[in-house]
Parts: C-alpha cells; structure tokens; sequence
C-alpha cells in the first residue's frame, strides 16, 4: 500500500464496494420511507431530521485522519435516507413530479461536478486526503443520492415499468457499466459516476419491491422488517471491511 492510500479518506472502489453501495442504498429507501411513511412524521420534518444526521456524520468524517470504514459507511446511508426524503418532498410535497425534480438535481449534480472539476482539476476518488475534494465529494454523493431516489420513483410510478422492472432496467444498465469498464478504455471517472448515480435508483427501486403491497407490485416485506435485514447485512460487510483495514495498516507498519 503507498504512502497515498494510506493517507486516503474514503473507501477504495472495488465490486465489494459496489455490493455495499447497493445495500447501503437500498437501506436508505426502507429506512427514509420507515421514518417519513410508517411512522408518518412527514417529508419535511424526515428531512430535516436526516440531514442533522448527515451534518454529525460528515462532521466526524471530515475530522477524521485517515479512512475508517464504519464511518465512512455511515455518512453514505446518511446520504441515502436523507436523499430519499428531501426526494419525496421535492417530488410529493411541493408537487413537483419525478421528472421535473429529477431535472433539476440533473441540474445540481452536473454544477457540483464542473466545480469540483474546475477547483481540483480532477474527479478522481482514488486518492482524497484533504478537505476541499472530500467536501466536494459528499456534496456530489447527497445530491446523487437524491436524484437516484426521484429516478427510481419516476420508473416504478410513472414510467409503467412497476417496481420489479424498474429494478430490472437499472440492474441492465448497470452490467452494461461493468462491460465497458473491462472493455473499453472510457473514463474510470465518468463510468464511475454514471454507476454511482445508478446505484441509487436500483436501491429505490429494490427497495420498494420489498416494502410495497403486493397489490402495488411489491413483496409486502415492510419497511421495518427490510430495514432490519439490510441494516444487518451491511453490518456483516462494513465488520468485514474493517477487519481488512486493520491487516491493511498492520501490513504498512510493518514494510516501512
């Protein structure tokens, strides 16, 4: 491991990555609706409440020296229960619809991304260590979270693809991804994007398949029962995570 790695703050992208981005958003769809819907505390107040938990886990994130994984996944569902209700409040609450909410965090994302681009000169996430790009990227993930909710919702609702086939069309475009990231020599930094965007709607899609009704489409496995069964597989892959992290660092110490 280089000296760079060592230092970074977030997590190295890999297919274990992806696998908990999946969960870690699906997570976010149960448990934002669990707050907002099931429990009925509404699209604001959700809101608001999940973006103070977004600002203590970003705060504790940015303070950190060096990455943690537990920590690290914890400002991402912060991102994605957060973006789940700021969606739903856009899209529901102030009447904006799927498509038109979803255009305009289109809107949002690509302004996040041209002045990331344009501070840093670069959109890589290999290597971020200082507080400028960090910033800048958990901004991109909030924002990217929360369009991926209106996407998900504007094919499950409004697209007549349902639940089932909004997951299914997602899922495609994601294989697809990975077809042209072992493929082609496109940008590592666009493709990863594109999925990080995708990955959340898959989530928002997944996740209502098994919350739903089964009238709606959906599994009827409830917000809370899907909630608890995605928050313990997370558990399982984030304890794994930093199993690998603390052999990581032990290797290091060790070679210098």
């Amino acid at each position: 491991m280089t000296s760079g790695n060592a230092l970074r703050k977030v997590a190295e992208v890999t297919l274990v990555f992806w696998a908990m981005k999946i969960c870690a958003t699906t997570l976010g769809e149960t448990a934002g609706d669990l707050l907002s819907m099931t429990m009925d505390i509404g699209y604001g107040v959700s809101s608001l409440l999940l973006l103070g938990f977004f600002v203590i886990t970003l705060i504790a994130q940015l303070r950190s020296a060096k990455f943690h994984p537990g920590l690290y996944w914890a400002v991402i569902v912060s991102t994605s229960t957060a973006g789940t209700t700021l969606s739903d409040y856009m899209d529901r609450t102030l009447g904006l619809g799927y498509a038109t909410g979803s255009l305009i965090l289109v809107g949002l994302l690509l302004t996040s991304l041209v002045l990331w681009h344009r501070s840093e000169g670069t959109l890589s996430v290999k290597d971020i260590s200082s507080l400028r790009p960090e910033l800048f990227y958990w901004i991109t993930i909030l924002i990217s979270n929360t369009l991926g909710t209106a996407l998900g919702d504007f094919l499950a609702d409004d697209s007549g693809l349902g639940f089932g086939g909004g997951a299914l069309l997602i899922g495609t475009c994601l294989i697809g991804l990975g077809v042209l990231y072992y493929a082609t020599s496109i940008s590592r930094v666009v493709l990863f994007w594109i999925a990080f965007v995708l990955t959340r709607p898959f989530g928002a899609t997944f996740g209502d398949l098994l919350t739903k009704t089964t009238d709606k489409g959906g599994l009827d496995l409830g917000t809370l029962g899907s909630s608890a069964v995605l928050f313990a597989i997370l558990l399982v892959l984030v304890a794994r995570a930093i199993t690998l992290e603390r052999r990581a660092q032990v290797r290091l110490r060790f070679s210098s």
